[in-house]
């Protein structure tokens, strides 16, 4: 009887990627519907629905976390998932397929990244570098979920035609499935994170190596299941604009309300991995706009330094 839990673990983590995978099926193609529905492009759909519904697991965590004021996790759960993002997803779904990319998505989406990142590090840290007063307040959180609105109210102004006329306009069926997708891929990676922990445990696996990887592995499931399923459909540009708006999303609107929420000090620890972050970001826009694609050799890379980072991780 010892067995059974074990059994049932590994049935429910076989049942998480398959609405892992089936979700994202649903909501690339669903997404793509709406797109053109609302003649808007896929790029901005990926920037904003979709990459909203797949950051809803480190919504979760970090506000989670921001109520408890348990601050040095809600800020690095932000910083860290969107290391994972750029470095092990966008490098693995380019490893799988080569992502193609835009002079819009390097000029406008990606700059506005860099720009975010580099502001987080300087609302964190001053000019001066880090000091013991150094501090994350709710009118800072404030400011940058404001920019976070602004950003979304400038895109849908725009309104970007679409880049191709789809097939099936959108019905009240296709928004039924892109919110099914949604649950299928948000809960898929609840289930994953909880029954993959599980059975790391049962082989004896500590609770440390088990959040440095599977937990971080498992709430950017949704999009890395969402931006492979894209890719791989051709839909580059919600392959790209949900991990490129997932990370806005996080740096913006997560850190944001969790500053509202409860102010944070912020620790020197975080330092290197803000600075990180901003590298990375750095280097992923040298990708982009290198051949206007981000090939294997790009993605492998990107999936190096992160191998790396986490060596580091294990090894302090």
């Amino acid at each position: 009887m010892e067995e059974f839990p074990l059994i049932l673990d590994a049935f429910l983590l076989l049942m998480s990627i398959v609405m892992l995978w089936k979700g994202a099926d649903w909501l690339v193609d669903s997404a793509a519907e709406i797109a053109h529905s609302l003649k808007v492009s896929d790029l901005v759909i990926g920037l904003t629905v979709v990459a909203f519904g797949t950051s809803a697991p480190e919504f979760a965590v970090t506000i989670s976390a921001a109520i408890t004021k348990q601050t040095n996790i809600s800020i690095g759960n932000v910083i860290g998932s969107n290391i994972f993002n750029l470095g092990f997803i966008l490098g693995g779904t380019a490893l799988i397929r080569p992502i193609i990319t835009t002079p819009k998505l390097f000029f406008r989406d990606g700059f506005f990244l860099l720009i975010s990142t580099i502001l987080i590090f300087f609302l964190f840290f001053g000019f001066d570098g880090w000091s013991v007063d150094d501090a994350f307040s709710n009118i800072e959180g404030l400011f940058l979920f404001s920019l976070l609105i602004g950003y979304i109210i400038f895109l849908f102004v725009k309104k970007e035609v679409p880049e191709e006329i789809h097939l099936h306009s959108a019905t009240y069926r296709s928004y039924l499935v892109f919110f099914i997708g949604i649950f299928l891929i948000v809960y898929g990676g609840h289930l994953m994170v909880t029954h993959a922990s599980s059975i790391a445990r049962a082989f004896g696996i500590s609770d440390w190596v088990i959040a440095v990887t599977i937990v971080a592995a498992g709430t950017s499931a949704p999009e890395f299941a969402t931006s492979l399923t894209a890719a791989i459909k051709g839909r580059h540009n919600i392959a790209i604009g949900n991990l490129i708006g997932s990370d806005l999303f996080n740096l913006l609107g997560v850190l944001g309300l969790a500053g509202m929420i409860n102010p944070a000090t912020i620790e020197k620890d975080i330092y290197m991995s803000v600075f990180n972050l901003v590298l990375m970001v750095g280097l992923v826009l040298f990708f982009i706009r290198t051949n206007w694609r981000i090939g294997r050799i790009e993605g492998g890379i990107l999936v190096a330094i992160n191998l790396i980072r986490w060596y580091f991780d294990f090894a302090s």
